[in-house]
């Protein structure tokens, strides 16, 4: 594999011209958006094989985990990380807590979760996107391996991470950072899960967040137009492929017909949004998730909540996992980390 991504970043570092050239030979244009050219090559390279085998959960996860060694970043320096389990009410989680030597006292613990539609994703898969943010904030962060479906279908991995949360806020301090809040974030499957908990919080008349980190989160399974229509071939999260995520993550023959509509699946049908926590939201412009969650933070932005949003129009969904290959994806990945860093300053972390 070290042969491969060797190669690989060698060909990455062509230029863009010659990347486009070698991927179809004009410029990928999506809704007035050009793809990143070496975004544009890993998609062609991935999708122009010919015939793929057939979509299995152990085929995804295995492609995502070469994917994620192929083009992830590493671990940041002056970063240290720890694997460790949290222990849950009858279930013990894979955790991995990343503490930065610069970490601030003051700034909350970040509990975050990973892509990967509730179906694949790991710890690897946002390793080195967590040693970004806890180096940029001075803060530690918490990284969570929720079971994933179908072995565990909703609402399983949501359950996790809404408890793994309250773990997180009641055990702060043994991360170094201030006792009783946290932070939670969390990209696509991930960003569902931090907007949902939230929103929970809420209903349970418990302490909000102390912010929200939400990078393409996938806020409602009811949208089809928009994005979901002009970005449906786009890689690497096209429409067949979220449709099989959600075959797999909402088993609806067990379930029942209006699953979609259940806010702990859905969080943009929430009534109201007054009085979450301030929010920062970030798409892609070559994603299908772009224009929900765009909406979702107009929606808490209408609702008074304090709302950082931003597009990053050359990159595609999932841009977190690639910071090692994609340098568009890797300074992404810093100016939200910057921008999360002031939200933390500016509330007192």
């Amino acid at each position: 594999m070290s042969l491969q991504k060797t190669i690989v970043n060698l060909l990455l570092k062509l230029p863009d011209p010659i990347l486009v050239s070698m991927a179809g030979g004009k410029p990928v244009v999506r809704d007035g958006r050009t793809l990143d050219a070496r975004f544009q090559f890993i998609a062609h390279s991935v999708t122009k094989r010919g015939p793929q085998p057939e979509l299995t959960k152990e085929f995804a996860r295995q492609g995502t985990e070469i994917l994620t060694m192929l083009f992830g970043g590493t671990l940041e320096p002056g970063v240290s990380c720890q694997d460790r389990s949290l222990e849950l009410e009858g279930r013990s989680i894979p955790a991995r807590s990343y503490r930065p030597s610069n970490q601030n006292p003051l700034a909350p613990l970040l509990v975050f979760y990973h892509f990967g539609g509730g179906v694949v994703g790991s710890l690897e898969t946002c390793h080195a996107l967590c040693s970004i943010l806890a180096k940029t904030i001075g803060c530690p962060v918490l990284s969570v391996d929720y079971r994933l479906a179908p072995e565990h279908p909703w609402p399983a991995g949501l359950n996790d991470a809404i408890d793994s949360y309250l773990w997180a806020r009641d055990h702060a301090q043994e991360f170094g950072a201030p006792a009783g809040v946290a932070a939670v974030g969390g990209d696509s499957m991930g960003g569902n899960f931090s907007a949902i908990i939230a929103q929970e919080m809420q209903r349970r008349e418990l302490p909000q967040p102390f912010l929200q980190l939400l990078i393409y989160p996938a806020t409602t399974i009811l949208e089809t137009e928009g994005s979901m229509q002009t970005c449906a071939d786009a890689y690497p999260l096209t429409a067949d492929i979220m449709a099989w995520f959600m075959a797999n993550y909402l088993p609806n023959s067990d379930l029942g017909p209006n699953l979609g509509e259940d806010l702990r699946v859905s969080p943009a049908l929430a009534p109201s949004l007054a009085g979450l926590a301030p929010a920062i939201v970030i798409t892609a412009g070559h994603d299908p998730l772009r224009d929900q969650g765009k909406a979702y933070a107009e929606a808490l932005e209408a609702a008074d909540v304090k709302v950082h949003f931003q597009c990053y129009d050359s990159l595609a969904h999932g841009f977190t996992a690639y910071t090692g290959g994609v340098p568009a994806a890797d300074r992404a990945c810093r100016e939200l980390a910057a921008v999360a860093a002031r939200a933390y300053r500016a509330m007192g972390g």
